[in-house]
């Protein structure tokens, strides 16, 4: 099918290429009310505009540099973040940055730090129905160059790059025993410490299904996600705000460091 006419709404977010301004660039935060927060710190206190809410799908318009930027909710998992993608690809989107939270399995690792993912463990099923278990789920290396220079710039010695975890559950799936039956499945049981030597750094549930479709879909994509939990040092959630602030300034810094760097380069996303 390709790109939607101009006028005609995609069917989950509500959007069309008049409300977007054909942008080519989207940040993708989990949570629908991270969206607004992500849209007036890339605006720097010019104007951002609410564009639609329907269901997880929060969306909001900004401008970099001239350059309109979308930032539009994906809810939790990869089957509505599929939907998202699909949909703003359809619009015209060509550039995706996902922005989230996540769990640290590194010790070395201190909360509130920011992860850059650099490829994903697909235990996720969404995308798979896109690309076969053996298509790679990697970011692609100018977002991910983006990423890195913008966070030394804004959060120098708090950010680490490597591998991510991403599946479809938060407590079989990241062997997570305080759930409702406190059980793990076999499949599952003792897996933490298989990816924890394996040099992984976190678990998550959306980057496999992003870094996937956008590579399959011939898009580029990047995942950063601020890190509320070190798994080795408890369960308990001790710095949800700082994490989520984190990701917000690097996925910023990141975005506007890309657009600068496709501008230099005469690309737009």
């Amino acid at each position: 099918m390709g790109r939607k006419p101009e006028g005609e709404k995609v069917m989950h977010l509500g959007l069309d290429t008049g409300m977007t301004k054909s942008a080519r660039y989207a940040l993708l935060p989990g949570d629908p009310y991270r969206s607004e927060t992500l849209a007036r710190k890339l605006a720097e206190g010019a104007d951002a505009e609410e564009l639609a809410w329907k269901r997880e799908y929060c969306s909001w318009l900004a401008e970099v540099e001239g350059v309109p930027v979308l930032v539009c909710s994906t809810g939790i998992g990869g089957p509505s973040a599929s939907i998202a993608i699909d949909e703003l690809a359809q619009l015209g989107v060509t550039s995706f940055i996902r922005v989230g939270t996540t769990g640290a399995i590194q010790l070395h690792i201190p909360v509130g730090d920011v992860i850059i993912t650099s490829g994903s463990v697909r235990l996720d099923g969404a995308s798979t129905h896109y690309a076969p278990i053996e298509f790679p789920a990697v970011a692609h290396y100018e977002v991910m160059a983006a990423l890195v220079a913008g966070a030394k710039q804004v959060l120098p010695g708090r950010f680490h790059v490597g591998v991510t975890v991403s599946c479809d559950t938060f407590y079989p799936g990241q062997e997570r025993k305080d759930s409702f039956s406190g059980y793990v499945p076999r499949r599952f049981q003792n897996i933490t410490e298989e990816w924890k030597r394996l040099h992984c750094l976190n678990y998550e549930m959306e980057s496999a299904t992003v870094l996937t479709l956008c590579a399959a879909l011939g898009l580029r994509a990047g995942s950063v996600a601020g890190v509320v939990v070190n798994r080795e040092q408890g369960e308990e959630f001790t710095a949800l705000e700082e994490g989520e602030d984190n990701s917000v300034k690097l996925a910023v810094a990141g975005l506007r460091e890309l657009v600068r760097r496709d501008r230099a380069g005469s690309r737009d996303g």
